[in-house]
Formats: structure tokens, C-alpha cells, sequence
């Protein structure tokens, strides 16, 4: 049976996640107020981060940048591409 959230993110009520993305309280705060809709833009979003930070995930450091960039994106100021970021040219 799926949950429905009023989602932070598009502002309306949508198809909760199924469990907390990360653990701790903002894996909590995620679940609580993020739509499925809305994580599949944060996996979008999160992807560049790691590639254009060039984050090694799993080291702390890169852990700590990535739930900030999170935190940011759905209960911050929003996401922004980090600074010199071209987009790809879609053909």
C-alpha cells in the first residue's frame, strides 16, 4: 500500500518513498516530506554533484557534501549546479 506525502519539493500531495532514503533524522525528514517524483530529481541532481565535485562516495568527506547538497535541494535554498558547470549538449 503506498503513503502519500504533501511534498516539500512540487508542493503538492504525492507518492511518499517507501522507507528513509539515509539513515538519521534527515533520512526521516526526507521521508516524511519528499514524493518519490521529487527523489527521482535529487538522483538527477545528485549525479552531477558526485561528477562534477568529483566525489569519491563512501569517504566521509564526500558523504558530508552529498547530505548537505541534499538537505539544500529539498529543505534549503534549492539546488544549484556547482560553479563552472556546463550542462551536457543533448543532440
Amino acid at each position: 500500500m503506498s503513503r502519500t506525502v504533501h511534498c516539500v519539493k512540487l508542493g503538492k500531495d504525492l507518492e511518499g518513498l517507501d522507507k528513509p532514503p539515509v539513515k538519521g533524522e534527515l533520512g526521516q525528514r526526507v521521508y516524511e516530506n519528499v514524493s518519490k517524483e521529487a527523489w527521482k530529481l535529487w538522483v538527477s541532481h545528485s549525479t552531477m554533484i558526485v561528477n562534477e565535485y568529483r566525489l569519491e562516495l563512501g569517504t566521509p568527506e564526500a558523504a558530508k557534501i552529498w547530505l548537505a547538497e541534499l538537505e539544500k535541494f529539498f529543505f534549503g535554498e534549492g539546488a544549484t549546479a556547482p560553479e563552472g558547470y556546463v550542462p551536457e549538449k543533448k543532440e
